[in-house]
């Protein structure tokens, strides 16, 4: 039995209407299941990383656990659990690019500012409360996406003023064979689920670094190209032509349309 946690103990951050934050009730039952696990058996649960097991426990349960141990009197059952929630937060934002064997500065700028946020308020929470972890017992992966795009505005924006975009083979064209791959395709369009999301985050990462610059900045709603001489495009800070976006774009969105089917097969 998992000593002394006999309630599940509610959420204190209140929602613009005044109403309570709540934890979805999937994820509520799937915490009364695992404090009545001893310590050890929860362990192992708390290990498993793969989201395809059933075993698998829920970030948002595993960041509930690492907070409740606010009111145990040793560090130790934190110092077990902590670890294995700081890798879940390493999972959802960006990692090192295998095919160039080095994450590049601005990367390892928003992974090292989203990881620093969090542990400060892990460190936080430790101490007293902190309301705002609360979003993320309700919806963990949403809570850092939206984490990673506050860091990645200014540091794609900064990377973007730095260097410049190379130039494709044939500025503004495209192939028939990769129009006919993209089709109506849009992989932000529809929330697919966690796995189709992990699939899409590994395919943009193999993506050439032009072709990501490109997606992180839709991904930003950046637009491409505006009549707006005061908005901020794609195009006009990438310093190309909206035809050389668009062909960029194209081939980008061909190529992660093949990754994420071929892995779903």
């Amino acid at each position: 039995m998992f000593e002394g946690r006999c309630l599940i103990t509610p959420l204190r951050k209140r929602k613009k209407s005044g109403e309570l934050y709540k934890r979805r009730d999937t994820n509520e039952a799937i915490l009364g299941e695992l404090l009545a696990l001893d310590r050890e058996d929860l362990l192992e649960r708390c290990r498993i990383r793969s989201t395809r097991d059933p075993n698998r426990v829920p970030s948002e349960c595993l960041l509930y656990l690492v907070r409740a141990c606010r009111d145990d009197n040793s560090d130790g059952w934190f110092n077990l659990l902590w670890p294995l929630l700081i890798q879940r937060v390493r999972d959802r934002i960006p990692r090192i690019d295998v095919a160039k064997g080095a994450e590049s500065s601005t990367r390892m700028t928003i992974r090292d500012q989203i990881e620093g946020r969090f542990l400060e308020l892990i460190a936080e929470d430790r101490d007293q409360y902190q309301p705002a972890l609360d979003y993320l017992e309700v919806n963990f992966d949403a809570g850092l996406a939206m984490r990673r795009r506050d860091a990645q505005k200014p540091a794609w924006r900064q990377e973007n003023r730095s260097r410049p975009l190379e130039a494709p083979e044939h500025p503004g064209e495209i192939s028939a064979e990769v129009e006919a791959a993209v089709g109506d395709f849009d992989p932000f369009a529809e929330n697919l689920g966690e796995v189709y999301r992990l699939r899409l985050d590994a395919a943009i990462e193999a993506l050439p670094e032009e072709q990501i610059r490109i997606i992180e900045m839709l991904r930003l709603d950046i637009p491409i190209d505006s009549k707006d001489s005061y908005m901020i495009t794609i195009a006009k800070t990438l310093d190309r032509s909206e035809k050389t976006i668009r062909t960029y774009r194209d081939k980008a969105f061909a190529a992660i349309r093949a990754a994420v089917e071929e892995d779903g097969e």
